[in-house]
């Protein structure tokens, strides 16, 4: 019996699917086995100290005795360089997003394009240590500070690092939106930018709320740089300018020194759980907005 091309191409596509199908479930696989390992390492940290005085406890020593294992000032440092770098990083990324998209000639476009693209390969670790040359000395002679390793130095590096996922995927959800709305707009008499601001970026506004959401994911699980230029002090901060240390950077410095097995140990552990949820909402709700039918 022969075999027909159109056959051939049936058993191709069935192979391809099936792979598809496999590396799918491969990855989900994967993720919940990392999770169920930080479940099993770090819930241990619970035979010691509570659930909520390890969320809520405002010091964290784990080496002194006892140790003090609170972990609210590394999530208030998280949220705040989080916080400050999305203020910065939305309005410029959104903003670049629409000018690439709806105004810039082909020759600037693709120029830009190339730059965001180059921004985003550069290593976080060489933009921490350029942070720490040039942006920690301005932070520190402009405000008159004894250093300049604050939240506000990780926050402006941070937004750097954010914005080019922004623009990305905002750009290709405005590009995405039907000529015919843009088409139908400039018909009935809207302007340019009348058009931009009442038509294309409604109609885009899923695609550029995903574009938020992953960027702030982007923000909250980079570790080198913030470690590098917000101070490392694990103390609540009162303002933007005071010196903060983030989750990742808590696991960065310490798991190194941690004795395995021990209390320190376990905790960084616990700190790791409570990265992965939060971590865990930006995805999903970036996923939704994504997803969300217009």
């Amino acid at each position: 019996m022969w075999v027909t091309v159109k056959d051939m191409r049936k058993f191709k596509e069935f192979i391809i699917e099936k792979l598809i199908l496999i590396c799918g479930i491969a990855s989900i696989f994967f993720v919940v086995l990392i999770f169920l390992f930080l479940l099993k390492e770090g819930l241990s940290v619970f035979n010691t100290v509570s659930p909520f005085n390890f969320l809520f406890g405002k010091s964290w020593y784990p080496i002194s005795e006892p140790p003090q294992l609170g972990i609210l000032p590394l999530i208030l440092g998280s949220l705040l360089v989080t916080l400050g770098a999305a203020i910065i990083s939305i309005p410029i990324g959104v903003g670049c997003a629409v000018y690439i998209a709806e105004v810039a000639p082909a020759k600037i476009k693709e120029i830009l394009k190339s730059g965001i693209e180059l921004l985003a390969a550069i290593p976080s670790v060489v933009l921490g240590f350029i942070g720490m040359v040039t942006l920690v000395p301005l932070v520190k002679n402009i405000f008159h500070l004894p250093t300049g390793l604050t939240a506000l130095s990780g926050s402006i590096m941070l937004a750097f690092m954010a914005m080019p996922t922004i623009v990305s995927i905002a750009e290709d959800a405005l590009y995405s939106i039907p000529k015919t709305y843009k088409e139908g707009a400039l018909a009935l008499g809207a302007t340019h930018w009348q058009t931009i601001w009442r038509v294309m970026l409604p109609a885009a506004s899923s695609g550029i709320l995903a574009a938020i959401m992953l960027g702030i994911g982007r923000v909250i699980g980079e570790t080198m740089a913030v470690m590098m230029i917000t101070g490392n002090a694990a103390v609540i901060p009162n303002s933007i300018l005071a010196p903060v240390r983030t989750l990742t950077a808590t696991i960065a410095a310490e798991m190194g020194e941690a004795v395995v097995g021990g209390e320190h140990y376990f905790a960084l552990f616990a700190v790791g759980i409570v990265l992965f949820v939060i971590s865990f909402i930006i995805n999903v709700t970036a996923d939704l907005f994504l997803h969300k039918k217009q």
